[in-house]
C-alpha cells in the first residue's frame, strides 16, 4: 500500500522515496559514473555536474519529469533514483527510468518495489494513462523485476542503438492504467 505523506515523500515498505534535490548532485553523479549503472543506459558518457544541472534546468524545473531518489528504509540510506521523463499531459504518458546505485543494494526487490511507488504515483497523482521504458533486451535482471511491477513488452526494437560500435536490440515495455483516463 502507498502512503503519500505529500508532494515530496513517498512510503513503500522496505524504501521510500523522496524528491530529488540539488543536494542530491554528488550522489547522482557517483552513481551514474558506476561502471555497473553506466553499462545500462544508452547515454554513456561520464556524467558530470554540469550533465545534472542541463537535466534539472531542462526537465525537472520546466516539469517535463519528476525525479526521486530511493532511500531503504533500514538505515534511511540513500540507493539510488527512479524518474518519470518526457511527461506528456495531452497524452498522458510518459518514460519511466530507474537505477540502483549502490552495489550492495542490488538485486534485494528494491527496484521492483520502487516500480510499484512510481506506477501508483504515476496514474494517482500525475493522473497518467500509460508509463512506458526502453530496456535492453539482454538486461534480463531489469526485465523480470519490470515485469513483476506490472510492465508488459510490447515491441522489440532490432539494433535500436548502437554501442561501442555494436548494435543493441531494445525492449518497448509498458503498463496502462485501465481504470483512469
Amino acid at each position: 500500500m502507498v502512503i503519500i505523506l505529500n508532494r515530496d515523500r513517498i512510503d513503500g515498505d522496505n524504501i521510500y522515496l523522496q524528491l530529488m534535490t540539488e543536494e542530491d548532485t554528488d550522489d547522482i553523479i557517483r552513481w551514474r559514473n558506476n561502471p555497473n549503472i553506466r553499462e545500462k543506459f544508452i547515454f554513456r558518457e561520464l556524467f558530470t555536474r554540469e550533465t545534472h544541472q542541463r537535466w534539472i534546468n531542462n526537465q525537472i524545473t520546466k516539469h517535463n519529469a519528476v525525479q526521486f531518489i530511493i532511500f531503504e528504509k533500514d538505515g534511511n540510506r540513500k540507493i539510488g533514483s527512479v524518474y518519470l521523463r518526457d511527461i506528456d499531459q495531452t497524452h498522458h504518458k510518459a518514460e519511466y527510468g530507474i537505477f540502483i546505485g549502490e552495489n550492495d543494494a542490488q538485486g534485494k526487490g528494491f527496484g521492483t518495489e520502487t516500480a510499484g511507488l512510481m506506477i501508483d504515483y504515476a496514474f494517482h497523482e500525475l493522473n497518467l494513462h500509460r508509463i512506458f521504458l526502453r530496456v535492453y533486451a539482454n538486461n534480463v535482471q531489469a526485465i523480470r523485476s519490470y515485469e513483476k511491477a506490472g510492465f508488459v513488452e510490447e515491441a522489440c526494437l532490432r539494433n535500436d542503438v548502437r554501442i561501442d560500435g555494436s548494435y543493441r536490440d531494445m525492449l518497448l515495455m509498458a503498463i496502462v492504467n485501465e481504470e483512469g483516463k
